[in-house]
């Protein structure tokens, strides 16, 4: 441990505690015991970064972290909204009056998920609702989506809606795009729902399609170490939505409907990118932007391929790449993770890189099963020498 100060570690709760978690707070705040407690994972993407809204490849994994959400049916069109962070604040929403523009905070990712299906003619009911996590919040491990994903499986079973999953990911896609006002693209509602244990979600954008790819780094003497920057990030701030609209702007002059389409032959992609450094600044920013765009959705091919080969030793200098790239072409690292990245890879992790929108959040490294803490304390340390607020590690 580095001298002075212990490493932060952030532990999931097992099923049991969740559950008894939301049980108790929904008890203390409504006075009677729930329908069911349901519960959805935060994630991590090992690779595809801003590729999810650019009809691209993506491949997250679930976290062991979870946010659980009791919830109780009610027979009229109100939604009560507690969360255990603050039982105090007790939210009372009439779901007839959501829309775009009338919800915001927290309460937005709940009753948006019920509009968005109420929106698809879903006959959703009024709803008491208590919720808990251990998945850090803003951290850029998908709290958000673990939130409204953990409503849609309760309002699904609670309205005996019977949807499949996928079609409650783009219900919770649609709840916070218009009701949350987070232009999310779609990879963290896909991880909360439609992943599975010991495997990674190949999830094809441009037709919604997944792969459950095996992932087990233990197999191989290995852990995946996540690093949670404490840099916090928010997909609200207008950054992510601007490298959204720059991606949608580029396309429009290629005349493709998505990014994806260029990385159908490489003499296609470098044409596209001469195209677009037309001389202008902003011909430069949105060339840079493109470039990472396509060079990510390559680098998620070459890494499932090395998984399926059973090499993910081998997958570091993909990590690397992709962090750069994120750094220098998307521009949404920061001081802290690159901190983190840096640190991580000169204590011997195979390779690190940010994961997430950005702009804060965490970054992920590849390391040695018994060197976890070793590179974890390496990176504390780090962050004390550059006088940064501490980390936390997600174990």
């Amino acid at each position: 441990m580095t001298a002075g100060r212990a490493t932060t570690w952030v532990h999931a709760w097992d099923e049991a505690t969740g559950r008894d978690r939301a049980t108790d707070a929904f008890t203390a705040s409504y006075g009677t015991a729930p329908d069911g407690v349901w519960s959805a994972p935060g994630r991590v993407n090992l690779i595809g970064e801003h590729t999810d809204y650019n009809g691209g490849l993506c491949l997250p994994v679930p976290l062991a972290h979870r946010t659980y959400a009791a919830l109780r049916r009610r027979d009229d069109d109100t939604a009560r909204l507690v969360s255990a962070w603050d039982p105090t604040d007790a939210v009372t929403v009439e779901l007839a009056g959501v829309a775009p523009g009338t919800v915001e905070g927290w309460t937005a990712y709940v009753v948006g998920v019920a509009w968005a299906l109420r929106e698809r003619g879903l006959a959703v009911p009024g709803f008491d609702v208590a919720v808990d996590s251990c998945v850090p919040v803003g951290s850029g491990l998908s709290s958000s989506a673990a939130l409204s994903c953990s409503v849609a499986l309760a309002l699904d079973a609670v309205g005996a809606l019977a949807q499949d999953r996928a079609a409650l990911a783009a219900d919770c896609v649609r709840a916070e795009n218009e009701i949350a006002g987070a232009p999310t693209g779609g990879m963290d509602q896909a991880a909360a729902l439609r992943t599975v244990p010991g495997h990674a979600l190949l999830l094809d954008c441009r037709d919604q399609s997944v792969r459950h790819v095996p992932f087990d780094p233990a197999s191989e003497g290995l852990a995946l170490l996540v690093i949670d920057t404490r840099a916090e990030h928010a997909l609200v701030d207008g950054q992510y939505a601007a490298r959204r609209a720059t991606c949608e702007e580029a396309a429009a002059l290629l005349g493709v409907p998505t990014l994806r389409e260029l990385t159908d032959s490489p003499a296609r992609a470098a044409s596209a990118l001469a195209t677009l450094d037309d001389g202008t600044p902003e011909g430069g920013v949105r060339m840079h932007r493109v470039r990472h765009v396509l060079a990510e959705i390559t680098r998620v091919q070459e890494f499932v391929a090395l998984l399926d080969a059973g090499r993910l030793r081998d997958v570091g200098p993909l990590l690397d790449a992709s962090h750069a790239s994120l750094r220098d072409d998307y521009e949404v690292s920061c001081r802290e993770l690159d901190v983190a990245v840096e640190a991580a890879r000169a204590a011997g992790a195979l390779g690190a890189r940010m994961t997430g929108g950005g702009f804060g959040g965490s970054a992920i490294a590849l390391v040695e099963a018994g060197s976890v803490e070793a590179v974890a304390d390496a990176v504390d340390a780090a962050f004390r020498d550059a006088g940064l607020r501490p980390p936390a590690f997600v174990a």
